[in-house]
């Protein structure tokens, strides 16, 4: 299954043209420009397909033994039914061993725009980072990507592999009244629209949802869209195209669905706490401080940083440059708050 070649970037009516886009950080500029040029070519109709070639050639995959890291995690592969008349999910399992539980859970989608990434690359991190010190259960979804799989099938996948966890709380040994989901870019956006649809459908509640830089808007229409046009590793070409994908002739839709792009979403209200973060010179920038604005609105918890200078996945590029440990240190925390609140 193809993405429509025909590529239209949004008006954006009514918002005003930019007339200068906000410095990066010193640390993150100087990563960014050693880059080579394939990393920063913005993503098209035309070399998408490549690009899912050579990321699915050139990510990390690690094997559930690399995962177990000589014994410190148990880590299992499951397959579980999926949506109805979907395939089977893969699901990553993996908690700190000897842990006894039952254990909060971090339920988390991995990024790549809805067209790249895997459920097993985003673990090491995740485990050593947040499931090692907070007594974390950890499960990661292998969601069905576009162009070959359109919305709503990767939402899908991950809302099945949610209802089939919570379900098997007692064999999986976690606590199905904390379950914490999240993502990251297109991970974040797919974290958002799953709390959307486990509250319109009645399912899992969860405790939190961590969105950190999510893919929430398929208009392109904010004024950061505009102002970060390209540059960084992220602007509204490759957006739109990744968009387009997901969407096939649904992009662009007045009527698409909050699931689809929840920046369309009317009512967030009754949604879990929410933790959103964004760079200041990235595109995402301002659909993220929206969500969160709107949270609030509408009588909700949100907790909302914007790293001043950050570019679009500043933190996986430039682990080490003192904003990223910042930025990492921020969502620890509040995993941490999020998990010994009493009211909780």
């Amino acid at each position: 299954m193809g993405v429509r070649r025909s590529f239209r970037s949004p008006t954006g009516d009514g918002v005003p043209a930019p007339k200068a886009a906000p410095p990066y950080d010193p640390e993150l500029s100087v990563v960014l420009a050693d880059l080579d040029q394939g990393s920063r070519e913005p993503l098209t109709p035309d070399n998408l397909a490549a690009r899912q070639q050579r990321d699915a050639a050139a990510r990390p995959r690690p094997t559930a033994e690399d995962l177990r890291a000589d014994g410190r995690f148990e880590v299992t592969e499951l397959r579980v039914p999926g949506p109805p008349g979907g395939p089977e999910v893969t699901l990553v399992s993996a908690r700190p061993s000897g842990l006894v539980g039952p254990l909060p859970l971090l339920y988390y989608m991995h990024g790549g725009a809805m067209v790249m990434g895997n459920a097993w690359s985003v673990l090491p991190r995740i485990l050593h980072e947040w499931a090692l010190p907070l007594g974390l259960a950890v499960i990661s979804v292998e969601y069905r990507l576009a162009p070959g799989a359109r919305y709503p099938e990767p939402l899908e996948d991950c809302y099945a592999g949610l209802v089939w966890a919570a379900g098997h709380a007692a064999e999986l040994d976690i606590a199905p009244d904390r379950v914490i989901i999240g993502g990251k870019s297109a991970g974040g956006g797919l974290a958002a629209a799953l709390a959307l649809l486990a509250r319109d459908r009645g399912g899992p509640e969860p405790l939190g949802q961590l969105l950190l830089c999510p893919m929430l808007d398929d208009r392109g229409s904010t004024f950061s869209s505009r102002q970060m046009s390209g540059l960084g590793l992220w602007d509204l070409t490759s957006n739109t195209t990744a968009w387009q994908a997901l969407l096939g002739d649904r992009y662009g839709a007045e009527d698409l669905p909050p699931y689809a792009a929840p920046a369309r979403a009317a009512d967030l209200s009754q949604l879990p706490p929410a933790y959103v973060d964004v760079g200041s010179a990235e595109m995402f920038r301002d659909e993220g401080v929206a969500y969160a604005g709107a949270i609030w609105q509408a009588g909700g918890q949100a907790e909302l940083h914007v790293w001043p200078g950050a570019y679009h996945g500043f933190d996986s590029v430039a682990p080490k440059a003192t904003l990223s440990q910042d930025a990492r240190n921020a969502r620890t925390r509040w995993l941490q708050r999020l998990l010994t609140d009493r009211r909780t």
